[in-house]
């Protein structure tokens, strides 16, 4: 194994691997594939694949969607082949307007944003249905599942529980790639800079964190697969050279070390609490706080600037609300 390093990992050849058979009496795909060149980043073997009725119906509401959203985006451009393919990372399905509120709008004035919403959130549930019920079936943890949920928790917050909290459709993101990303910076400017919203800052750390932790115990794991350090669960019940060497070098090198088993959760959380604490500071913005700026000023984590004699625009009389 000393030929092993950071670019090349052993791709072991031999029958497939089918799992252990489900507590349920749902059938399975017995097909599978090896591809040598997806076995240098993932696993060689593809397969067996399981989808059930619940997989099946998720597709169809995800492809629904898809198609909704790609057709209109499409449409924007005059049904221009060569104009969608240009113009794609600009092309935006928007949600209705605020004079339409939280009712069903016209289809071109955010109708089909609605149902393409509708036929998405409904696709996300049905598959995060499904990764609980097959972790179930495979006697698993549902630690997958609730790890999907509070991404899930940031969507919705994003597209339906604030913006029915608003009163207003409007107040949800566009599908669309850039269009997007400049909701995202209007928000900010909106509410008075995201940056003084203090659980957007948090979820900033654990998504920071997240990486880092990631990083770290990926690059021990695989810095000890010479000793069988990719065996984890072996290392976690009786204790090897892999598990002993890798403790030491976090001992030597940061005083402290995270266990075989240990580190799993300090992962899960940190990436768990990245959406979940960004979903919290969303959802705040706007209902409960209206300009994050002035409320880190009351909170003494914003400098006091000396008075300029310029007016807040929305602090007038009139001032839209």
């Amino acid at each position: 194994m000393g030929y092993q390093n950071i670019f090349t990992q052993v791709q072991l050849a031999g029958p497939p691997e089918m799992g252990p058979p489900a507590k349920d009496s749902d059938p399975r795909g017995t097909s599978t594939v090896q591809n040598y060149w997806l076995g240098k980043i993932l696993n060689a073997q593809i397969g067996p694949i399981y989808l059930g009725p619940l997989g099946v119906a998720s597709l169809i509401c995800g492809f629904l969607a898809f198609e909704i959203i790609g057709l209109n985006m499409w449409a924007s451009v005059g049904w221009d082949p060569v104009q969608f393919v240009r113009q794609l990372f600009w092309l935006a399905l928007e949600p209705p307007s605020a004079e339409y509120g939280l009712s069903i709008p016209p289809l071109a004035k955010g109708g089909w944003w609605l149902i393409a919403g509708f036929f998405l959130t409904t696709a996300i549930l049905l598959w995060w249905l499904r990764t609980y019920r097959r972790a179930v079936a495979l006697g698993m943890g549902t630690h997958v599942a609730w790890a999907f949920a509070s991404a899930i928790f940031l969507y919705l917050v994003l597209g339906f529980i604030r913006p029915v909290l608003m009163g207003s459709w409007s107040e949800a993101v566009p599908f669309g790639i850039f269009p997007h990303l400049d909701w995202t910076a209007a928000f900010s400017i909106r509410y008075g800079n995201l940056f003084y919203n203090p659980f957007h800052a948090l979820s900033i750390v654990f998504l920071y964190g997240s990486t880092l932790l990631f990083a770290m115990h990926g690059a021990t794991i695989l810095a000890v697969g010479r000793y069988g350090g990719e065996r984890e669960l072996e290392q976690i019940t009786d204790r090897g050279t892999a598990s002993e060497r890798a403790a030491l070098f976090w001992r030597w090198t940061m005083g402290f070390n995270a266990s075989m088993e240990s580190i799993h959760r300090w992962a899960w959380w940190f990436a768990v609490l990245t959406t979940l604490t960004g979903g919290i500071g969303i959802l705040l913005s706007g209902t409960v706080v209206d300009n994050w700026y002035l409320f880190a000023q009351e909170h003494g984590y914003a400098p006091m600037y000396p008075a300029t004699g310029a007016v807040d625009p929305l602090s007038g009389a009139g001032a839209a609300q």
